[in-house]
């Protein structure tokens, strides 16, 4: 039973992992090297992420500035910019390029506020059927008599109360994401 609980803890920890890099994926006015993370530069014929081309800082809360580690990869870094569908025209200055974050106006945050909570609820499926598949298991235990049903009760109530836990972490990093996109 305690594999069975240290398993589904394992699943959610991952499902809350991959929830926080989508959420930091989504832009929200205020620069951040997180939005770069899905974008692929053509380095020698081979799609490689930007930030092992080049370094990637962060100089004010609405700039992000792109320096690549071989001064001839920067046409090709732009390119990939431009190609990326983050939606910010890079500017290239001949030795690093530099993206502005544009103002959000109020619908885009109303829109991108709804964008974050689909994605808060596709974290919270994906800790729902950990629990169910925990809760299977645990089933398949009692009806293999590997152990008793009071034992089987209590790993229910255990499941739920880690599910109940991380829905309030999904539930705490959706109200963080909104706050940011709604308030600047």
């Amino acid at each position: 039973m305690q594999a069975v609980l240290k398993e589904m803890e394992t699943r959610m920890n991952a499902a809350i992992e991959t929830l926080s890099r989508e959420l930091a994926s989504v832009r929200t006015g205020r620069a951040s090297a997180s939005l770069l993370d899905g974008v692929r530069v053509d380095y020698y014929g081979t799609p490689t992420p930007l930030n092992q081309v080049g370094s990637v800082s962060v100089p004010d809360a609405r700039t992000l500035v792109i320096q690549p580690w071989e001064a001839g990869q920067l046409k090709v870094v732009e390119k990939a910019l431009v190609a990326s569908d983050i939606g910010i025209t890079p500017m290239n200055d001949g030795k690093v390029i530099r993206l502005t974050m544009p103002t959000l106006t109020e619908e885009r945050r109303k829109q991108l506020a709804k964008t974050v909570g689909k994605i808060a609820e596709e974290g919270r499926v994906a800790v729902r059927n950990v629990r169910r598949d925990a809760n299977d298991k645990l089933k398949a235990m009692a009806k293999d008599k590997k152990i008793s049903e009071d034992d089987e009760r209590r790993g229910h109530t255990e499941i739920q109360k880690t599910t109940d836990r991380f829905i309030a972490k999904v539930d705490d990093l959706l109200k963080k994401k909104e706050q940011e996109i709604l308030s600047f």
